[in-house]
Order: C-alpha cells, then sequence, then structure tokens
C-alpha cells in the first residue's frame, strides 16, 4: 500500500454548539492547538463530554469548527467536507453491509472512487492480506466475529489509501481478550504502514499500549500531552493523574525544592524525599503527594509513613493486590512477584510506606 505519511495541526480549534432547549451555548471544545507528527498514533484520552470524539470528529470534516483551523500536510482543510480530505474514520459501529461479502465490504470505497476493476482487486487483496483475513473474503459479514467484523471495517479505511487514520473508539464493542488482541493487531498495522493515525477512547489501558503520546483532555481543553510514561510517571494534576491510572493521595507540605526536580515534603510530621515535582507547587505551600500502586511498600506497623489495616488481599497470579484501610481512604499497594513473600492477612494491622523515587509532589486540588 503506498501510504504517505503527513502531519496534522489544530490551531486554536473551538467548538460551540446551542443547547435546543435552554438555548445557551455548550463549549464542547476550547482553544485546543496540537500538532502531529508525520507517521505518530496519538490518542485523544478523556471521560465523557470530555470534547476528544468531537476534536476527532472536526479532523474528519464531520463537524466544522466555531474558531481556528485544521491543516492536514500543510494545507488548511478546516471547512472542507470528509471526502475532500484525505481521512478515513473507523467508527465505534463497524457499518458493514449484510448484503455484501468482505471483499466486497472492503472494495466499496474504491468502487465510489470508480478506479478499474484491476486496481480495485489488487488493493483490496493487499488490504485483506495485511489485516489477516484473506481466507475470509468471500464470507459474510454474519458469519464473522466481532473481532474479524472490526478488521473489516479497518481494511476498508485502508484500502482508500488515506493520509490520516481516525479511530473513534473502535474497540469499545469487544470483550476483553478481542481488545488486547486488536490493540496489538492496529499497533502493528499502523507502524507498519507509518500511516498517521488519531484514536479516541476513554479507556486508558487501550491509550497507554498503542500510542506514541496521549492527549488528556477535560471540559473540552487539553490538560496534559505527552509519552505513555510521561502522562503516567510525571502527571501535571491530580486529574491526569486520577485518569491515566490508579493513584493514591496524600496531602503534604513541601519543605524544600532539589536541583534534580525532586522535593523534600512532610506527611504526618515525618519528612520523605519525592522523585519529581509538578510545575505550580512552591514552598511552604499545601501540595498533595501521589503514589502509584507499585510504588508503596507494606511495612510493619509504627515503620512506614501511613498506619492502617489490611481490609482485602487479590491475587492476580504475578501480584497480589493489597488494600489498606487508612485515614486517607482505602489505599490499595500493589505486591509484585508473591511468590515466597510473606503477604499480611486481612486485618493485620500495618503500615505504609514509599519508594521515594517514584512518587511525586503535586499541586493540591488539580
Amino acid at each position: 500500500m503506498a501510504v504517505k505519511s503527513v502531519p496534522v495541526k489544530l490551531e486554536n480549534v473551538s467548538k460551540t454548539f446551542k443547547d435546543p432547549k435552554s438555548k445557551a451555548e455548550v463549549h464542547a471544545v476550547r482553544q485546543v492547538s496540537l500538532e502531529i507528527m508525520p507517521g505518530e498514533l496519538v490518542t485523544l484520552l478523556g471521560p465523557s463530554g470530555c470534547g476528544k470524539t468531537t476534536t476527532l470528529r472536526m479532523i474528519g470534516g464531520f463537524e466544522l469548527p466555531t474558531e481556528g483551523r485544521i491543516l492536514i500536510g500543510g494545507n488548511d482543510v478546516t471547512f472542507l467536507p470528509p471526502n475532500g480530505r484525505e481521512t478515513a474514520t473507523v467508527f465505534q459501529s463497524y457499518g458493514l453491509f449484510p448484503h455484501m461479502s468482505v471483499e466486497e465490504n472492503v472494495a466499496y470505497g474504491l468502487k465510489i472512487r470508480k478506479l478499474a476493476k484491476e486496481e480495485i482487486d489488487l488493493r483490496v487483496k493487499k488490504t485483506l492480506e495485511l489485516v489477516g483475513l484473506s481466507e475470509l473474503a468471500k464470507r459474510s459479514p454474519g458469519r464473522l466475529s466481532g473481532g474479524q467484523q472490526q478488521r473489516v471495517a479497518l481494511a476498508r479505511s485502508l484500502v482508500v489509501e488515506p493520509q490520516v487514520l481516525l479511530l473513534d473508539e473502535p474497540l469499545s464493542n469487544l470483550d476483553a481478550l478481542l481488545r488486547e488482541q486488536m490493540r496489538v493487531e492496529i499497533r502493528k498495522i499502523q507502524k507498519q504502514l507509518g500511516i498517521t493515525a488519531i484514536y479516541v477512547t476513554h479507556d486508558r489501558i487501550e491509550a497507554m499500549s498503542l500510542s506514541d503520546r496521549v492527549i488528556v483532555m477535560k471540559d473540552g481543553l487539553i490538560q496534559q500531552v505527552g509519552t505513555p510514561n510521561e502522562v503516567y510517571e510525571r502527571p501535571n494534576s491530580m486529574f491526569v493523574a486520577g485518569f491515566v491510572g490508579k493513584v493514591a493521595f496524600f496531602p503534604v507540605s513541601l519543605d524544600a525544592l532539589k536541583p534534580d526536580g525532586g522535593c523534600v515534603c512532610t506527611l504526618e510530621g515525618r519528612q520523605l524525599t519525592a522523585g519529581s515535582t509538578a510545575d505550580g507547587v512552591s514552598v511552604g505551600s499545601p501540595a498533595t503527594l501521589m503514589a502509584r500502586p507499585e510504588s508503596l511498600r507494606l511495612m510493619p506497623p509504627g515503620e512506614g509513613h501511613v498506619e492502617g489495616v489490611v481490609s482485602a488481599r487479590v491475587y492476580l497470579g504475578s501480584s497480589v493486590e493489597v488494600y489498606v484501610k487508612t485515614g486517607y481512604g482505602e489505599i490499595l499497594v500493589q505486591v509484585d512477584d508473591p511468590m515466597g513473600r510473606s503477604i499480611p492477612a486481612e486485618g493485620e494491622a500495618v503500615s505504609i510506606g514509599f519508594e521515594e523515587k517514584r512518587v511525586r509532589v503535586i499541586a493540591a486540588k488539580t
């Protein structure tokens, strides 16, 4: 397949709707500016109503922005219809034609473009090979599994050789195992083709496993942009920290900033060092210590920073999740590789310590 990798750029893009009942303006997307590099897979991640799907639809031409510009490959496509820009969209609903075979569904977009039959046949064959459906070319969609139907929908978008592939929660109708398998397949295909791709989801695992970069959104605004590792390990707010993974929060006072980006803070009257500090935090001001379950340690009572009682244990094979009831709520501590390790029993008193290099201090109430 001949795919040309191009950049996508949004410049101060906003979208405002009129509420049909109250007639009030609803700001779905607010002054979004971002640049997606050629061949990059970027995920828009956020809760329902955050503006991620509206942003994707504006890139695809299904919605027109109220303000701002959208450029694909350096060309202004802000007000072009979907068929006037080199994009293809994979929707949450497969939208396959039940009366057509797999190969006929994939070929449909090429026939609309009035390509020669030989060209259509060649491109359909190559695309079905790419998504692993060559042997099912003659089968009807009704005789396919959910994962196979999603592959057909993906093939139908790829066969037209778009410059940008848009994916709007394409795996939400699949069960957990199929979602995991399709995440891997989509990532492989996208990298094999080198196509620029924008993926929308509210599932943090999808975002983390698929993306080169993650764009976290809330209330129509971009909250943070970074690699999966950056937004997970170095979130800049309590919202981002909580949305991209399990986390515990502890109120602390910031005592001193360190040259390496860490800081010294006080929790429960005891000092500890945090490995990193977010912008906007100042010495002497209230702050929040955030800690992922894998950065917490179970210790005997009195030896850690936070006292508690084990309320539940969940065995997951490679790890055990231990829930500890504390004055800060129920805290999840992840114990990796539990074989041969002594795990406190339910009802047992413990304290919680920190792997200091892996915890981070952020501004309170963000």
